[in-house]
């Protein structure tokens, strides 16, 4: 089933069985997408979901150590808690030897040598670990490896 539908089907079940958080978190997600689609002026396929859902992750973790600072551990737990929720949308994340491997074989593909090539090989792990790793976390050891090199 596409990623919409099952969210929608989601929405459907949390409304049915009255889990409130859930159905809200949901609802959010499918405006998200819907604005995007509206944006963009085309309906987004499974991968261009998850780059919403991925953002809208990242902007409560944010929001999340922004609370923690501020003393508000409430509104630190409810970020966090709307994380899990969309977090089961995403698909099963790489493991640390996984994400090495890719970026073995990126590296290998695009024949770097240096940090001048860190594009072409950030280019080809992205397509392979959109959605099933921290983008950030895979460039900075992309980056140790090349200046390694």
């Amino acid at each position: 089933m596409p990623l919409k539908g099952r969210l929608t089907e989601d929405m459907k079940q949390a409304l049915r069985a009255g889990d409130k958080a859930r159905l809200s978190v949901i609802r959010m997600a499918l405006a998200a997408v819907k604005q995007r689609e509206v944006d963009d002026r085309e309906e987004l396929d499974d991968a261009q979901i998850i780059g919403v859902i991925e953002k809208m992750i990242k902007q409560r973790r944010e929001s999340a150590i922004q609370y923690r600072s501020g003393n508000r551990e409430d509104l630190a737990s409810k970020e966090e808690a709307e994380v899990e929720v969309l977090a089961r949308y995403l698909p099963e994340p790489l493991s640390d030897a996984e994400i090495d491997a890719l970026i073995d074989e990126a590296i290998a593909a695009a024949g770097a040598e240096s940090m001048r090539d860190m594009g072409r090989v950030m280019g080809q792990i992205k397509a392979a670990a959109q959605g099933r790793a921290d983008m950030g976390d895979v460039s900075a050891r992309v980056k140790a490896r090349l200046s390694g090199s």
